[in-house]
């Protein structure tokens, strides 16, 4: 999780996106270090770390067993919020 940690440096949204795409891409559920090395440029370990504890806790990877894995799927989301459920 991010917590309270003093962050010098933000990553840039095609970073955040480039990384989003290799997860929902990837054939087989990545690890970390395989997630970083299979990046299309190169991104900072620590950048690389924060936005992974970002897709985390906004709910769109879990980390397993040493795997990331995208759980993340707006068709549900759009048809729960289309839907008259109430959510929360």
């Amino acid at each position: 999780m991010m917590g309270n940690k003093t962050i010098t440096h933000y990553p840039r949204l095609d970073t955040i996106l480039m990384i989003e795409d290799a997860l929902k891409k990837a054939e087989e559920y990545p690890s970390k270090r395989q997630l970083w090395l299979s990046l299309k440029k190169k991104v900072m370990y620590q950048t690389f770390n924060l936005i992974i504890s970002y897709l985390e806790d906004s709910g769109k990877v879990v980390q397993k067993e040493g795997k990331i894995i995208w759980v993340w799927n707006p068709e549900l989301v759009r048809k729960y919020s289309d839907s008259k459920l109430v959510l929360k």
